[in-house]
């Protein structure tokens, strides 16, 4: 376990790309494989990726995994998931897979190496803020959603029989 923790102390990926349209600075998928790739060999650990298209309701998801193996067998697993866009206007299918991939990617990295701890752009507030009333939040989707995705939720625990104060 402690590797683990010296891995995540060490690797430092900076958003070193600049977005003009959104004014904002990021990290790619590469960019965090080129930080870890040199730490990785340090250390004797071993990262998989693996992707898998999965459906949910009507919407087609990439849900990337990253997989770390230490020195000592022990092994650390995250996901990321991206929604696939088949609208995306420029770009033909090929290039929407890939982005869907290198955008769960980055998410399930940054997940096992700790390291999207700043704020993210699309945390921001929207820079025009409507005058009228805020709407409503959505209701809850249905649990079949979640199941499908993530397997079986478990229920709440029950309350207690008796209650002490």
């Amino acid at each position: 376990m402690n590797e683990m923790l010296e891995i995540q102390m060490e690797l430092k990926s900076p958003k070193s790309k600049f977005n003009k349209f959104g004014g904002f600075s990021y990290r790619n998928c590469e960019d965090i494989l080129e930080a870890a790739k040199p730490i990785l060999a340090k250390h004797n650990a071993l990262l998989l990726l693996n992707d898998d298209v999965i459906l949910i309701g009507e919407m087609v998801f990439m849900k990337s995994t990253a997989t770390l193996q230490l020195s000592d067998d022990s092994t650390f697993v995250t996901t990321g998931f991206a929604r696939i866009d088949k609208e995306k206007k420029g770009m033909d299918a090929a290039q929407v897979t890939g982005s869907a991939s290198s955008y769960a990617r980055k998410y399930a990295l940054g997940a096992l190496f700790l390291i999207d701890n700043e704020q993210d752009p699309d945390a921001q507030p929207p820079q025009n803020q409507p005058t009228t009333a805020p709407t409503p939040a959505p209701a809850a989707p249905a649990a079949g959603i979640f199941q499908a995705a993530f397997g079986t939720i478990p229920p709440p625990p029950p309350p207690p029989a008796n209650p002490t104060r």
